[in-house]
């Protein structure tokens, strides 16, 4: 399972976090940076585009000056993630901007082309494809992705249906290049469970709203420390497409999350489901079923600190486990 170098040597756990949907900026990119775990943001956050440009710039340059002062730890590589849907019409502006700044890594979604990823290709950098099924997974790489994001049942915001036990080992039969998990990961156990299962990369994202540079609102923050996995409902209602959100927003949004009606699966609306009050993501906050994990507000850098020290203690209580295992001798076929 072979990774480019750029996500194989320069990291600190084996993490991306994911791009959060007006959350992601550029505070919370350099504060995973520089503890060590890829830092990303959508694109469509910057607005408008002018600003994609300034964040792109900032957080080029702070890096770069984190790494001349820190040569012992330097920084991750941060990621954009660019919408392949036709309904982003910036998209081609957003992808021009990325290879003006060669962003190391670009995560593409809701979509796979190829002019896309060879616009990336021709810096050097790398793409990595969120899918929810294994043909989408087919699609993404026969259209040149370097990587995939299997996005398994759990996931914060737009999320597949698939076990991760079942979609890993469905890809993992055929393909052999970096492979990231999401669904429900929010320690360093189930990193390392990740690992476990054939990911290369855990992808943990709704943990990280509850971190002081995230840019959501204070009641955001307090729900996903609040909340657990009982609490998350799935529904395409929102935005036409299904995804993972937090039942207390929108029982606040005036509508009941056990009785949902289901949206128009044919284009992404981003619209209101039917509340003209209440829109995906402002108000109805997206988020995954591993939150159970989050019991305080921090910062990234101490919660990324706390998923290190769990990850290592996973590995040796693993191997102390498998060293207690007693080896059973294969039977042999009579004769």
């Amino acid at each position: 399972m072979a990774l480019p170098p750029v996500l194989r040597d320069r990291l600190r756990l084996p993490v991306i976090g994911s791009p959060l949907f007006i959350i992601s900026g550029p505070e919370l990119v350099i504060a995973q940076c520089k503890a060590g775990v890829v830092g990303s943001f959508p694109s469509l956050n910057a607005r408008p585009i002018s600003q994609l440009d300034e964040w792109l710039a900032r957080i080029t340059e702070e890096l770069a000056a984190w790494d001349r002062d820190h040569p012992d730890t330097p920084s991750a590589p941060y990621a954009v993630n660019q919408i392949v849907h036709k309904t982003n019409n910036r998209l081609e502006e957003d992808l021009e901007l990325c290879v003006k700044y060669k962003a190391p890594v670009v995560i593409t979604s809701l979509g796979a082309r190829t002019d896309v990823n060879d616009a990336v290709h021709s810096y050097g950098g790398v793409v990595m494809h969120d899918v929810i099924s294994n043909a989408f997974a087919h699609k993404a790489v026969e259209k040149g992705a370097d990587g995939l994001i299997t996005v398994a049942a759990g996931a914060g915001g737009h999320a597949g249906g698939l076990s991760p036990f079942a979609l890993v080992q469905e890809v993992r039969q055929w393909f052999d290049g970096p492979l990231a998990l999401s669904g429900a990961i929010a320690s360093g156990r189930a990193i390392l469970g990740a690992q476990a299962m054939g990911a290369d990369l855990a992808y943990i994202g709704s943990a990280f709203i509850a971190t002081a540079e995230a840019n959501a609102p204070e009641g955001y923050k307090d729900m996903i420390v609040g909340s657990a996995a009982a609490d998350i409902v799935y529904t395409n209602l929102f935005t036409g497409v299904h995804g993972n959100y937090l039942a207390p927003s929108i029982v606040a949004a005036g509508l009941d999350p056990h009785n949902l009606p289901v949206s128009d699966p044919s284009a992404m609306n981003f619209g209101s489901g039917g509340n003209q009050k209440a829109k995906a993501w402002r108000d109805i906050w997206g988020c995954g079923q591993g939150i159970g994990a989050v019991n305080d507000r921090e910062p990234a850098a101490d919660f990324i600190a706390r998923l290190d020290q769990e990850y290592r203690q996973a590995q040796v209580e693993l191997a102390a486990k498998v060293a207690l295992t007693p080896a059973r001798p294969v039977a042999m076929a009579a004769e």
